[in-house]
């Protein structure tokens, strides 16, 4: 059974088809990227989720069952999360804890095991007024934890740090999912391909892909002929109109051919370089990265 089984969302703001049809699941300790440009419905199908928006249509299922409060078993970390400055860090998660009903005890065991979890152990005690962007980003995942969840859904955890805060959070997100089963969106590949088991491509509302970055890679990859030569414009220009090719891109001497078909494609291609007599210097053969495959989905959809 999946921990969590999405099944023909939809959300609609009057005709505005914000989520269409989207279908996916999410395994126990498993960590999932939702990943998408900015708008493609990411924090939309999160709220649903988490019972925020209601849903225009489908089903969401934890451990099989539609619960009336999704939320008392998902942890939650909102893009940008505002905490009350005048408490502790540690005053936080008491609250908070005490508003899940953890027993006392139990909490303050709970509280110190995250701080030190996140790298506040020794700040616990200071006021959230005095902690920088990183450290209130750190404090969001203590809090999001702190009812011990099935699930920790993070919502564009590192957008908006520094380069080094960012690095901090992404290897203590490597730490946490070591024990917990993840779901968070982004639109930065990068962080995606570090962290995740599994990929979910989304673009306006719709699922694109879904499958593991090798799944991914092995499904929607496009083989691409580097070739380079002099004068190369002239029968660029009559390639793309050729069944076999799919795009052509050309900087200077240099056209990246991404044809439908390897072999179709290399002994196409050969034959009319040979045929026009074309003065060669390079003909080699690449793979699409995963950021190519993203970017080349996004832009055709």
């Amino acid at each position: 059974m999946h921990l969590l089984q999405v099944s023909q969302l939809q959300k609609r703001y009057g005709d505005h088809e914000v989520v269409q049809n989207i279908d996916f699941h999410i395994n126990q300790g498993e960590c999932v990227a939702l990943l998408g440009p900015n708008g493609a419905g990411k924090t939309t199908i999160i709220k649903m989720i988490l019972d925020i928006n209601k849903l225009t249509g489908g089903q969401i299922l934890l451990n099989g069952k539609r619960h009336h409060q999704m939320r008392k078993f998902i942890g939650y970390l909102p893009q940008h999360p505002t905490f009350y400055p005048w408490m502790t860090g540690k005053e936080l998660l008491a609250f908070l804890g005490g508003l899940s009903n953890i027993e006392k005890k139990t909490l303050e065991q709970r509280i110190n095991e995250l701080l030190e979890l996140v790298g506040l152990g020794q700040v616990g005690n200071q006021l959230i007024a005095t902690y920088s962007g990183g450290m209130k980003q750190r404090l969001g995942i203590a809090q999001a934890l702190i009812h011990q969840p099935k699930l920790l859904i993070m919502d564009e955890p590192v957008s908006a740090l520094d380069p080094l805060g960012r690095r901090d959070i992404l290897e203590l997100l490597k730490v946490i999912k070591l024990k917990s089963t993840i779901l968070f969106s982004t639109h930065i590949l990068h962080d995606a391909e570090e962290l995740c088991d599994k990929m979910l491509i989304i673009n306006k509302g719709r699922l694109l892909v879904n499958g593991s970055i090798n799944q991914i890679i092995e499904q929607t990859q496009k083989p691409i002929f580097i070739i380079q030569a002099p004068r190369l414009s002239d029968w660029t220009h009559k390639l793309v109109n050729e069944d076999i090719v799919e795009s052509i891109e050309l900087t200077g001497n240099a056209a990246k051919v991404r044809v439908k078909s390897i072999e179709q494609g290399r002994e196409w291609l050969l034959s009319n370089i040979l045929k026009l007599h074309l003065p060669i210097q390079k003909f080699e053969l690449v793979q699409e990265s995963l950021e190519e495959i993203f970017l080349r989905m996004v832009k055709s959809y």
